[in-house]
């Protein structure tokens, strides 16, 4: 109903106004996630932190298990992708003939 909907609009921007009121005013780590009855997601994360790092705090100070083995497998896979780029990115400005001084002398 229109009521709920105009409820639920004002109380979120309570809920999203006091979150970052209690980020700046006692220097909290928060992250906030609503949806609402029709399925839009709204959100709010502290700036001074990313929001992987609220969820690992989560997950170490609730003990329960956020990322099941496959999303963990995925994660170590980005990072090994991640530094398999970092290190084609620096072997092509080699071979462009840039940053020669990272070369190891033979």
């Amino acid at each position: 109903s229109t009521n709920r909907q105009v409820t639920y609009s004002k109380r979120k921007n309570g809920i999203l106004k006091k979150a970052k009121e209690i980020t700046v005013l006692c220097d909290a780590e928060v992250s906030l996630v609503i949806f609402s009855s029709t399925g839009k997601m709204s959100e709010f994360c502290s700036p001074s932190i990313p929001l992987i790092k609220i969820l690992e705090n989560y997950h170490k100070s609730s003990g329960r298990k956020l990322w099941d083995a496959k999303h963990e497998y995925l994660h170590s896979e980005v990072e090994r992708i991640k530094k398999e780029n970092d290190n084609m990115q620096i072997q092509l400005r080699h071979l462009k003939g840039e940053d020669l001084t990272s070369l190891n002398p033979k």
